[in-house]
């Protein structure tokens, strides 16, 4: 038997098939605290908890385009910087039936982040608290303004403390950080970005120096506008279209 023949006489239906879904975390550091885009569920299950826009993928439709897709659909974006994070599999981790969901990490500057909020009343914003430190892992906390910790629909709890660990992971070593900011940022802006993440404080002159040596930073000749006192230099990420971050 070649392989046409075999094809032709294939059974689908023969092994059990999961669906698969993509969920997105849309994250960004707003007034120096990380913070993440959550939706309410308006049907079963979970009915009125909030969660991570997410949805199934088609049947035609690659986990990427699927990512992007929903990007577009719930949160009104289409240019953020998104990288797949995690697979999620546990056979139990949706009631409704077997749902393996890859979920997709998109850092997004806090303009932006605002943008989508108002392009987007189903969203809402809630920030997180990390209780661990470096790269322990572990769950995180979530919040919406002064509520209480949120408990999160399936096992999106998991996929934010799997996100910041990534992030803080890679803060170090990549370029990640400026996806965070507008083109053009102060040296103190990108060291909050640097300690809301890591949620410690960074000493100034040794952050500034690392920063600079690595050659990432280009100075745009220009200042911030708006200062009480002397306006901070403005500079862009010099490899903002080479390579990745």
């Amino acid at each position: 038997m070649d392989e046409a023949a075999f094809l032709e006489t294939y059974d689908p239906a023969a092994f059990e098939r999961p669906s698969v879904a993509v969920d997105l975390i849309l994250m960004s550091v707003v007034d120096g605290t990380p913070a993440v885009l959550l939706t309410r569920r308006d049907r079963h299950p979970f009915q009125g908890n909030w969660a991570l826009p997410g949805g199934f993928v088609g049947i035609g439709e690659s986990l990427d385009a699927a990512a992007r897709r929903v990007l577009a659909e719930k949160a009104h974006m289409a240019d953020a910087y998104v990288e797949q994070l995690y697979t999620f599999g546990a056979v139990n981790r949706d009631p409704r039936m077997r749902i393996v969901s890859v979920a997709y990490f998109a850092l997004i500057p806090a303009a932006a982040f605002a943008a989508a909020l108002k392009a987007a009343p189903a969203l809402a914003l809630a920030e997180l608290t990390v209780p661990w430190k470096g790269e322990a892992g572990g769950p995180v906390e979530v919040r919406l303004a002064e509520s209480e910790p949120l408990a999160l629909a399936f096992d999106h709890g998991e996929m934010l403390g799997i996100a910041m660990l990534r992030l803080r992971g890679k803060l170090d070593y990549s370029s990640v950080a400026f996806a965070l900011l507008p083109e053009r940022f102060t040296l103190r802006a990108l060291q909050d970005v640097h300690e809301a993440i890591l949620d410690t404080r960074l000493n100034k002159p040794a952050f500034r120096r690392r920063m600079l040596d690595r050659g990432w930073l280009e100075p745009t000749g220009e200042r911030e506008t708006g200062a009480s006192f002397r306006p901070a230099e403005l500079y862009r990420y010099r490899n903002a279209n080479q390579g990745e971050q």
